[in-house]
């Protein structure tokens, strides 16, 4: 007996782990199948309404990506505020970074988008002197309304990433820009920043795939059909084909399929970023510039 459960982990010593691991997802997959099946999911029915759903993918996008960009700017200067000291820039930015983050985000949705047109209209009433139409201005479309709300929350927890960033480089990076006489400004610009993002940009592209997905949040606040994103176009065909459980899965799967290739494009980036810091890359290159004759800083690439 002993000699056969010998063989069997000399065997499965033999095989490979990724297959293994293929193994495991396939078995995996076949459970979920055989449960699909017997809750009489409908195949055909996401083939007849998987394009349409994928047609809101473009939406998702845009407001991921508009979102991102505001986030990054929101706590570019949110973290140096947070590092100034100027009380006025500090106080704002704590102010700021504590009311996001120890809201909901999709109460921040709702206060953008229902919240702030009153407003408008009630400081267009009491104060003759703004201009026309100035009730109109807090208004907002839906899709407008949650790019903000996204990129203001998450900006106010990027804040943080970037305030480490930064805070990670070198202080005799800062003193020696210092010496050669460059302004705050310069300094951040072209010594501490470009450094900074090494550290920065991995998590960024962490929170720009967790936005990616809450960009869902912005159904609720009863977008069009014609501008509605991937997951409030699953909700209006589930809905009215009594398919909420195809609807979800296929939805489900365009997130996931999503995330597994921005993962992917972000470890390449992140490989890309680290080779210049990775000492093994570093050596090889001085080791090939020694053998053509040639000097090697053998610091940043």
């Amino acid at each position: 007996m002993s000699g056969t459960w010998e063989k069997v982990q000399l065997t499965s010593a033999r095989v490979p782990f990724r297959l293994k691991v293929a193994a495991v997802w396939v078995a995996l997959f076949a459970v979920l199948a055989f449960f699909g099946n017997a809750a009489g999911f409908d195949t055909q029915w996401i083939r007849d309404n998987v394009r349409y759903i994928a047609g809101g993918l473009r939406y998702t996008m845009f407001m991921a990506v508009g979102g991102i960009v505001l986030a990054i700017v929101m706590a570019l200067l949110g973290a140096l505020s947070r590092l100034s000291r100027n009380p006025v820039a500090y106080g704002i930015a704590g102010f700021y970074v504590s009311f996001f983050r120890g809201t909901p985000l999709i109460v921040q949705m709702f206060l953008l988008y229902l919240a702030l047109p009153p407003v408008g209209k009630n400081l267009a009433a009491e104060y003759a002197w703004l201009p026309e139409g100035f009730d109109q201005t807090l208004i907002l479309e839906a899709t407008t309304a949650g790019v903000i709300a996204l990129g203001l929350n998450y900006g106010a927890y990027m804040t943080e990433i970037f305030r480490a960033g930064i805070q990670s480089v070198a202080g005799g990076q800062g003193e020696a820009a210092d010496a050669l006489g460059l302004t705050y400004g310069q300094k951040m610009r072209k010594v501490v920043l470009p450094q900074a993002f090494r550290v920065i940009i991995p998590p960024t592209g962490n929170e720009f795939i967790a936005m990616m997905k809450d960009t869902a949040l912005v159904s609720f606040l009863g977008v069009t059909a014609a501008s509605a994103e991937i997951f409030r176009r699953s909700q209006l065909v589930g809905k009215a084909d009594f398919k909420n459980l195809e609807a979800y899965v296929a939805v489900a799967l365009m997130y996931w399929g999503l995330t597994v290739i921005f993962t992917f494009f972000q470890g390449r980036l992140e490989a890309r970023i680290g080779r210049g810091y990775d000492r093994t890359h570093v050596a090889k290159a001085m080791q090939a510039a020694a053998e053509q004759g040639q000097p090697h800083a053998g610091g940043v690439a």
